[in-house]
């Protein structure tokens, strides 16, 4: 199967920016949404007539965060959510289960500026990973989407400048350690150890994208059992339309 998460700030605006000609190049199996901030009804393309199943999970707020998950396979269940109601309002979590193993469509809580929502962020960071270990009781987990957090120093073009940064926080990173203390492998990083300079994320800033000053926040991470299953990953920058790229991962 050949998945692939994109945060597309705004499911809309990215229709009009060639989203269509990129799936029909890409031709993914699955395909996880974030940030698509709208209701189903509110996107006028017909999805489902072009042979997906779809499943979404909008933020009660309208305009605002958001998941979408587009399969070619019929998902044998479909969770929304973490189950835990101070966390379910803003549509940021959407499992889909398959034969071989869960799918979990995840767009992390970002810390804001100075840092001023990283309580909650920690308290949704130790919520979401009992979520993933849970499920992992009953199958391997893929987790994937926009995690909001670059993990080490590498990940981003400019760590000393962003050590308590939204995104970069040691808090954030702690709770990354954690994902891999838990036994969850970063599967980008495992095929392709030391190499810097893969971004995922750039500011509309200062001509931000063309120099490449970037920051790598989105992820498929995977139980380590299915590590022997992951074929390829990849990061996809020459896809344009949002300030993020598609990632994606080749499993059986």
């Amino acid at each position: 199967m050949k998945l692939i998460s994109w945060n597309v700030n705004g499911i809309r605006a990215v229709l009009k920016k060639g989203f269509l000609d990129f799936l029909e190049a890409e031709r993914p199996d699955l395909l996880l949404l974030q940030e698509v901030k709208a209701n189903r009804e509110q996107v006028e393309h017909d999805f489902e007539a072009a042979g997906w199943e779809v499943q979404w999970n909008a933020a009660e707020k309208k305009g605002y965060s958001g998941v979408a998950t587009l399969s070619r396979h019929p998902a044998l269940s479909v969770r929304h959510g973490l189950g835990i109601a101070e966390h379910d309002n803003e549509g940021r979590v959407l499992t889909t289960e398959f034969p071989g193993y869960f799918v979990v469509n995840v767009y992390t809580p970002n810390a804001q500026d100075e840092l001023r929502r990283l309580p909650y962020r920690m308290e949704w960071d130790a919520a979401f990973l009992a979520y993933v270990k849970g499920l992992e009781k009953e199958k391997p987990v893929v987790f994937a989407g926009d995690l909001n957090v670059a993990h080490c120093e590498i990940d981003l073009a400019r760590p000393k400048d962003n050590r308590k940064s939204a995104g970069f926080s040691d808090e954030e990173r702690a709770g990354f350690d954690q994902i891999v203390a838990a036994g969850f492998v970063d599967s980008f990083r495992h095929f392709h150890p030391g190499e810097p300079d893969h971004y995922t994320w750039w500011s509309f800033r200062g001509g931000a994208r063309e120099r490449n000053v970037g920051w790598r926040i989105d992820y498929f991470c995977v139980s380590a059992p299915l590590i022997p299953k992951v074929k390829a990953t990849g990061i996809l920058p020459h896809v344009l339309g949002s300030d993020h790229c598609p990632v994606v991962i080749e499993i059986e």
